[in-house]
């Protein structure tokens, strides 16, 4: 497909500022970038996998942990902070699967971590990535391109 982001400049746009949004939202950066890799590892988005994971590194972000993000569950590099938002980042994923939603134990987990506002912020998030993935997987991106 053509450029979707430029012909649909409209829509580009208000992603953009879903993210501009996000940006100032306090949710920490690190967690941001940790959503958008997961969500991209889960959907199968090499232009989100790449992206996230670049731009963790950027910020600091070490390699054995972006390594680690697939296997988190099983890993002993994360926060109980970071277990809680991949864990929310993986079920609202794959919302599909349960036919309840999100589990509330999920929730309980994440609302002990990240107060109201953060939460919310990190629900929105997790949408957008996924929106992201959707996009760059319909439209068959390349990855490296949102770089």
């Amino acid at each position: 497909m053509a450029d979707v982001y430029r012909v649909a400049g409209g829509g580009h746009q208000a992603m953009v500022a879903m993210e501009e949004f996000l940006q100032g939202s306090g949710v920490p950066r690190h967690i941001l970038e940790r959503v958008g890799l997961r969500s991209g590892q889960t959907n199968g988005c090499a232009t989100c996998v790449d992206l996230h994971a670049h731009r963790a590194h950027e910020a600091g972000e070490g390699l054995e942990r972006l390594w680690a993000v697939a296997a988190w569950r099983e890993a002993p590099f994360f926060t109980d902070q970071e277990r809680a938002a991949l864990a929310l980042t993986e079920a609202v994923t794959r919302i599909a699967d349960n036919p309840e939603g999100v589990p509330d134990d999920v929730w309980d987990q994440a609302a002990e971590h990240f107060d109201a506002s953060s939460l919310a912020a990190l629900a929105m998030a997790i949408a957008s990535a996924n929106a992201w993935n959707r996009i760059n997987v319909a439209t068959r991106r390349i990855a490296g391109s949102a770089r």
